[in-house]
Formats: structure tokens, sequence, C-alpha cells
């Protein structure tokens, strides 16, 4: 007879069994909500994953609930990410979700107007929220698969236009059920490094499916956190994704990405050309405004220069006329006095005016003036007076002593 053991005893081992397998850790389960509870006091949810042939009870505990990025509901076909064991009190086989995700177009369409109400209600597409690119950048931060084409879209794009900036790849995985984590996690890595200038978060094009990764809640709310400028880039340009609504600029490509991040070099050589040219008309036309009033200003100056000109050599004219006929009368009257002077002079000299006070002048017979040293008795001589002369015979010459001078 077999061992008796408790319903307890069983329960465990059972429970042992299933947690041993690690087919059973971690499992992706689809499947359609049934029965679906959310406990408002714990914040657990409890319902049911059923197919067309079964059904299995489920638990997601609320640490996990609250990171879903939309609202279950009653019919909802998702895909789970779980764990099968027993629970041992009540001997009940079921699964411990970790994740969840819809399941096909309707259920997934529904998840999306979800989170996007939600999202929006707390602000995180507000406009004032957005921040402006930078013009030039130095550094951008990637965030996309290493291997995938987006990352060498932008880096032709970036090359032919700005080569100048650096490029700093994280690398993530850009589907499957740890991408958003990656992403997100990411995200946060550059913006708290401080390298960058801006991030752009890029996925080639793809199916829905495999684009709905960008929808996730925690990508939205890391996108938000960040303090860099954020650039979406997913799939093309018909996909939208709750991250385009949530980043600073959205660009329809990759390359559409990188076209927004970096300028044009080719594009700013020809402003720089024109600003260049536009500049030396502006000069140019300036000069010759400056000319034209300088040449106005110039003949209206030189009339009125020539007007005090003729003026001020007029009064000059009349001042040296007055200095020269001041100066002619003085010298006019100078050349008078000297004339008197020599006049006197020559008077005083004048042999005649000597006769006038009583001097006569001698003349021999010669006709010669003659002095009464040379005297000879019986010399005739004539005397000359200022009216009359007269003949007169030398009778005696006599020498005058000053002792025998008679009176």
């Amino acid at each position: 007879m077999a061992e008796v053991i408790s319903v307890s005893a069983l329960n465990q081992y059972v429970k042992t069994l299933l947690d041993a397998n690690d087919l059973l850790f971690d499992i992706a389960l689809r499947g359609e909500i049934a029965n679906f509870v959310q406990n408002a006091r714990s914040g657990h949810c409890y319902f049911s994953l059923r197919d067309a042939a079964c059904s299995v009870k489920a638990v997601m505990f609320r640490s996990d609930a609250r990171r879903l990025s939309f609202r279950p509901e009653e019919g909802m076909k998702v895909v789970v990410r779980c764990r099968a064991t027993l629970y041992e009190r009540d001997g009940a086989f079921q699964i411990y979700v970790n994740d969840m995700f819809p399941d096909g177009i309707g259920a997934a369409q529904l998840a999306f107007e979800q989170l996007k109400a939600k999202l929006d209600a707390e602000g995180l597409f507000a406009p004032e929220h957005k921040k402006p690119l930078p013009q030039y950048p130095r550094c951008i931060g990637l965030v996309t698969s290493k291997t995938g084409a987006a990352l060498q879209d932008i880096r032709n794009v970036i090359s032919r236009r700005w080569p100048a900036v650096r490029l700093l790849l994280c690398p993530v995985s850009v589907q499957g059920f740890e991408a958003a984590q990656d992403v997100a996690a990411a995200i946060d890595r550059l913006d708290k490094s401080g390298k960058v200038d801006e991030i752009i978060v890029a996925r080639g094009g793809g199916s829905r499916e495999d684009l709905w990764v960008f929808n996730a809640e925690i990508i939205a709310r890391a996108a938000y956190r960040c303090k860099t400028p954020l650039i979406s880039a997913i799939g093309h340009e018909i996909d939208f994704t709750i991250l385009d609504l949530v980043a600073d600029q959205r660009a329809p490509t990759p390359s559409a990405a990188a076209e927004l991040a970096v300028p044009d070099r080719a594009e700013l050589a020809r402003k720089l050309y024109n600003l260049e040219e536009n500049i030396q008309n502006n000069i140019q036309s300036r000069l010759n405004v400056c000319y034209n009033e300088l040449m106005q200003m110039d003949e209206a100056f030189s009339g009125e220069v020539t007007r005090r000109t003729a003026a001020n050599g007029e009064a000059r004219l009349n001042a040296y006329r007055r200095q020269l006929q001041a100066a002619a009368t003085a010298a006019q009257r100078t050349r008078q006095q000297r004339l008197r002077h020599a006049a006197a002079l020559a008077a005083s000299l004048n042999p005649y005016q000597v006769l006038a006070r009583g001097y006569a002048l001698l003349y021999d017979e010669k006709g010669r003036v003659s002095t009464a040293d040379a005297l000879r008795e019986g010399e005739h001589i004539t005397l000359r007076g200022t009216g009359h002369t007269a003949q007169c015979t030398v009778t005696s010459v006599e020498e005058i002593n000053e002792s025998t001078q008679k009176l």
C-alpha cells in the first residue's frame, strides 16, 4: 500500500516540482482575459486567461500592475510573461504575471488609446514642456540597434550635412520583451552622462507589432524626464507611437531625424554668402547716400565760404588801404620835416646869409674869392655885400695882434 501523506505535503511536493522546472519559470502565454478583478485595497489583479479549450487562473501583483501601459478589460486578447506554479493553500494551479501586452489590432489600439489619454491628462504631451533643439550640437546620443539600418542612415546624413558633430551610440534591442526597459535605461543613461547635446531614439521600419514597444509607458516617462532635447524617429512616416507624442521633436524616419538634429553646412554657406553680399550692398548703398549728402553740404558750404571769404577779403583790403594811407601820410610828414630841416641846414650854410649879418665877400683882381691875409698893398679888390659891391684899393696891410688890436 502506498505511503499516506497529507494534502499539504502533496501540494508542497507538486509546487516544488513545478518551481524546479525551468520551462515554467518564464513563459510567454497568449490568451483572452476573463473574470478580471482588481482589488481596490491591495491593487492586485485577479483574472483567468483562456483560449478556445482551456483556462488558467492568473495573479498580477500591484508592483507589476502599476507598470502596465493600458487597463486590462474583459475579453481583451493579451500576451503575458509569467511563471506557472501551485498555490499551496488551495491546491490551485495558476500563473503569476510579470508583464502584459495587448495582442491583436483591436486590443493593441485600445491599449494605445488608454495610455495616450492617461499620459495626456498628466501633461506629458504639453507643448510648453517641449525643449528646443540646439542649433549647432557638438555631440549627439543615439538610442538604436547597433546592427540596424537606422544607425547607418543617421551616420550617412550627418556625415554629409555636419561632419564636425560626434555620435555617441547607446545600443539597445528595439523589439521583444526586454526592449522597453533597455530603451528607457539608455535614455536615462545618456541624459545623465552630460556628454550629449541632444538624443535620437530611432528604429527602422517594421510591422505595427514590431514598433509597439515604443508605446510602452516606461519609455514615455523616461523621455518626459529627459532634460536633453530628444528626437523620436520610429518606423516610417505613417507610423505613430506614444514616444512621438512625448518627444521634443518627432521625425518620420531616422534619416529625417538626422536632418533635424544638425544644420546643413551647404545651406549655411549659402546663407553666409547671401548675408555677406547683403552687408556689402547695404554698406555701398549707405556710402552712396553719405557721399551725396557730403556733396550737397560741400556745395552749400562752398558758396557760404565764398561769400564769407569775399566779405573778409574786402574788410582786410579796407584795413590795408587805411593802413597804407596812414603810412603814406606819416611818410609824407616825415619827408616834409626832413626837407625843412635840410632847407634850414642849407640856409645856415649859404654864404649870402652870412653877408646879411654885415659881412662881405672879398674878390681879388681876377675875380676870385680871397681873404684879408692874401691882400697886398696897392691891390685893387672888390667887396660884395648883400645888395651892393664896392671897388677898393688896398692902401696898407697890417698884421693884427691881440695886444695892438684897436677897437
